[in-house]
């Protein structure tokens, strides 16, 4: 297989992978999107954060973010705060509802994982973690540009 081949099946495996991800986020939670669990992680690390640094984050229109977010609010796992330093300001936090369901989602999804990938070998497990790693750390495109703006 040449590079090109390669880069084709990547891409190919990468959306299959993609699509059963979107897939098994419905069937753990029926509430949870697979967005919606992402927007919910990053809530978790952050400890808080606000609506526009998510749309930020994840390059997301600010309306698609809008969308999830009063999703979140409706099933009271998200909840506004207004942040202490700047009152003008609405910062998200999980609510224990949103951190139960994120716990129990996150511990279904490394089952799987677990399951899918209990017959690796040990070697080709770290190998395959650094090869998403060194994959997940490359630039996405509005970071490009940020870091060109930056640099200018």
């Amino acid at each position: 297989m040449d590079a090109a081949e390669a880069v084709e099946s990547i891409q190919r495996e990468m959306t299959i992978f993609a699509r059963r991800a979107r897939a098994s986020a419905g069937r753990l939670h029926p509430e949870l999107s697979l967005v919606s669990y992402t927007l919910l992680g990053h809530l978790e690390e952050r400890d808080g954060c606000r609506a526009t640094d998510l749309a930020a984050h994840y390059a997301l229109d600010k309306s698609t973010v809008s969308r999830q977010v009063s999703a979140l609010e409706r099933a009271r796992l998200v909840e506004r705060r207004l942040d202490p330093e700047d009152h003008r300001v609405q910062v998200l936090h999980l609510t224990e509802a949103g951190r139960t369901i994120l716990a129990q989602v996150t511990e279904s999804r490394r089952a799987a994982f677990q399951e899918r990938l209990a017959r690796w070998p040990e070697e080709d497990l770290a190998r395959f973690a650094e090869y998403l790693v060194r994959y997940n750390a490359w630039p996405a495109p509005h970071e490009d540009a940020d870091a060109d703006q930056n640099e200018g």
